[in-house]
């Protein structure tokens, strides 16, 4: 048996080139081109065809030979535009799929078919990801997970070659802001710009995403019934609905619908732009708001998604329906709500006063009886 590889003109990928002795001593080649990037992924995938027809006994027909699976670096790109474009994915679902793909997969699947992807593969993998977190690891493994299904479904391969089990991760601490210190974050913002002042409102007072604030269109204000109708997002320029796929109207706090109407302008159609009315970017607002935490004397970080945990925790902690809250904020599931359904910090001592008020004295030591107006 001889595997061969060769690369292909202008450095597209690999040619393979097969040879199988058979028992009355003659030979059966095939000779394969395959999208691949490193001479490794084609030694693999050579390797793998060889032992397929040794498994036949040595020659295979043509309708065999065509039956062989792709690799997965020959089903991605089919992957990529008839499943997550097709599907209207966001696009920052699309550019985190193709950094997955790039920076994990195709270094570890790349070369081989998807057929041969098998539960020591997987396992290869996570080993390979050792140092990542349990959520990284796992939002990798449902891409792989992903394509195969889809491929499974398109009639690619036959069956799901593999089990892909995910790993056990302990749900996130839910970072937010308490009464005071969002307040301080509040007074300082406005201290530094307008601007600012109303991301910072836009988020903690009426619980929009980054990309939410950024695609805001002074058409989506009703600031006559003090409404914000959320129906678009920015990421990188690229407009697409919000996340949960729905459109949703939040009433305004008094003090957002105050500054918005003491901020309209003609600059642009976008309620946060620049000076000169183009659009600000999501690091504008990151920028601005690790100086707004600055100087509130929090820590620093311009983390925008503290202020939506803001928004969600302190209408859990004044006792805001479940529902509601999901409404508000636009979850698509009722257990990403749940993660907010906590209690502010001061709660739990009130709870425990709130027992006090109707617990019964316990004598300690040395006391004096209580004694009652019967016994008297």
């Amino acid at each position: 048996m001889a595997v061969k590889i060769r690369g292909r003109p202008g450095g597209k990928g690999y040619v393979v080139d097969v040879r199988v002795r058979q028992l009355d001593g003659s030979w059966y080649r095939e000779r394969h081109r395959v999208a691949v990037t490193t001479r490794s992924a084609a030694q693999r995938w050579g390797q793998q065809l060889e032992s397929a027809i040794v498994a036949q006994g040595g020659k295979r027909t043509k309708e065999e030979a065509a039956q062989l699976a792709p690799t997965l670096a020959e089903f991605w790109p089919r992957f990529m535009e008839g499943y997550a474009r097709a599907n209207q994915e966001k696009p920052s679902n699309l550019e985190t799929r193709e950094i997955i793909w790039r920076t994990h997969l195709r270094p570890a699947f790349g070369g081989l078919r998807l057929d041969a992807i098998d539960d020591e593969q997987i396992q290869r993998l996570k080993a390979r990801m050792a140092n990542r977190s349990p959520k990284t690891v796992n939002n990798v493994l449902a891409v792989v997970s992903k394509a195969l299904r889809v491929a499974v479904e398109w009639k690619v391969i036959e069956a799901m070659p593999c089990h892909v089990r995910l790993l056990k991760s302990a749900k996130p601490v839910v970072e937010h802001y308490e009464d005071e210190d969002f307040e301080r974050l509040v007074t300082a913002a406005g201290a530094c710009d307008p601007r600012t002042q109303l991301v910072v409102l836009l988020g903690g007072d009426a619980g929009l995403r980054s990309g939410e604030i950024v695609a805001l269109e002074w058409t989506d204000l009703d600031l006559g019934r003090g409404l914000i109708k959320v129906q678009r997002s920015d990421y990188k320029g690229k407009l697409s609905v919000p996340k949960g796929g729905k459109s949703r109207v939040v009433p305004m706090a008094s003090r957002l619908l105050a500054l918005l109407k003491a901020h309209r302008h003609l600059r642009g159609a976008r309620v946060v732009c620049q000076d000169d009315g183009t659009p600000v970017s999501r690091w504008w607002l990151k920028w601005s708001l690790d100086v707004a935490e600055r100087r509130a004397g929090l820590p620093r970080g311009g983390r925008l998604h503290i202020l939506r945990h803001t928004f969600c925790s302190r209408l859990a902690a004044r006792n805001v329906p479940m529902l509601t809250i999901k409404e508000l904020a636009g979850h698509a599931s009722i257990e990403t709500t749940m993660r907010y359904m906590h209690l502010s910090a001061a709660a739990p001592a009130a709870g425990i006063k709130a027992l006090e008020s109707v617990a019964t004295p316990v004598a300690t030591r040395g006391a004096s009886p209580v004694t009652t107006s019967d016994s008297a």
